[in-house]
């Protein structure tokens, strides 16, 4: 399998060029006479002024004020979590069944991962992608944060590191999931795509350090990867920075609730209904003096050999009798008489390599996929 998965990456990047260069070179330190001019200022203006209007600049430490709570999610009503999530795209549960001593005992497991040697992480965890240990000083990404990708069973390649708590972890975060894309497919009036077949899906528990350096930069600790929904254990009171439809947001779960995130892929599912989460939440620290700190996010995702597309209502699909996943390819649309498709159907793994190697923070990568309208086809033709 390693293997295979080697060859479709090797061929997957000289489809797409490879991964996308490194930015520019920070420049040189000048004497100090440059700063004791006037025109320092200026210069600075103009370069803040050339940024992106939506740029985040890390600061030493931002105050709670500035973050909001998210809206609390139960799962005890469909229509509750439908229109938290189709409006903002994440809530927080409260009323779930993961034991707070779980999370604690996981989240010690995934600290003592990065204390092994680089050679160990590199041995124990090789990169099998999406799978595998990535980023850090040495590493050719970049310089971003430190790590982990491991499927929900936290398979390791060291017979001697038994990491038992955060895989019970992983799936008690992935039973939950599964549960809550049932309910909100069924709020959609969607057949559940899923359904009760373990090959139709896969999770990736992904553990990453939390860096003061990355402060408000959602993405920049570890890159992106396409999901259905994502899930987050709040063990301490900590803040997280989302790149929702809205843009950049900063939000503050209560202790022991599980932040909720949408991901693009139930934004497809959805036919545009639903508003979601670039990326995992990242966990910011205020300054290089705070505690050590990771974030451990549970993303339940597709196979690599998935095809994604909007779904057709449960009413289409009862009337013609017809398997689901054998009519949302002879369909390829979605929604009853009179609705539009918002997207096209496109290859799912064609698409998370360019959305994890491209690392797209400004530019939602879901829009090659929009459908244009008969409107705008008419204004540009």
């Amino acid at each position: 399998m390693a293997s295979s998965a080697h060859k479709q990456s090797q061929h997957l990047t000289n489809l797409y060029g490879g991964a996308t260069s490194a930015p520019p070179p920070t420049p040189a330190t000048h004497s100090n006479d440059l700063f004791s001019t006037s025109d320092t200022a200026d210069a600075l203006s103009r370069l803040l002024h050339r940024l992106p209007p939506n740029l985040s600049l890390p600061t030493r430490r931002s105050s709670s004020a500035s973050a909001t709570c998210p809206p609390t999610l139960s799962l005890s009503s469909q229509n509750d979590i439908l229109s938290c999530v189709s409006q903002l795209g994440y809530a927080q549960l409260t009323d779930h069944s993961v034991p707070s001593e779980l999370a604690n005992s996981a989240e010690s497991e995934a600290l003592a991962l990065f204390d092994l040697s680089r050679h160990q992480k590199e041995s124990f965890f090789p990169n099998n992608w999406p799978l595998g240990y990535g980023g850090g000083d040495d590493d050719e990404e970049d310089g971003f944060a430190e790590s982990f990708r491991l499927d929900s069973s936290c398979t390791t390649e060291s017979n001697e590191l038994t990491l038992g708590s955060l895989r019970e972890f992983a799936r008690a975060l992935e039973n939950l999931g599964l549960k809550i894309i049932d309910e909100l497919t069924n709020a959609l009036g969607l057949e559940n795509p899923l359904g009760n077949d373990p090959a139709r899906f896969c999770s990736v528990m992904w553990v990453t350090e939390c860096l003061a350096s990355h402060g408000n930069k959602p993405g920049l600790s570890g890159g992106f990867y396409p999901f259905i929904i994502g899930l987050q254990y709040q063990i301490r009171s900590q803040k997280h920075s989302l790149l929702s439809d809205s843009g950049s947001v900063s939000v503050l779960p209560h202790v022991d609730s599980i932040l909720l995130t949408v991901g693009d892929i139930a934004q497809v599912w959805s036919n545009g209904k639903l508003k979601k989460v670039r990326g995992r939440a990242v966990g910011t620290v205020g300054d290089e003096n705070d505690s050590r700190s990771i974030t451990m996010s549970l993303l339940i995702t597709l196979p690599t050999e998935s095809n994604v597309a909007p779904l057709l209502p449960k009413a289409t699909l009862e009337s013609n009798n017809k398997d689901p996943k054998e009519e949302a390819e002879e369909e390829n649309n979605a929604g009853g008489e009179g609705e539009e498709r918002v997207f096209n159907s496109f290859d799912f793994e064609d698409y998370a390599w360019r959305v994890y190697h491209e690392r797209i923070l400004f530019k939602d990568p879901l829009d090659r996929y929009r459908v244009t309208s008969k409107l705008e086809l008419s204004l540009t033709g």
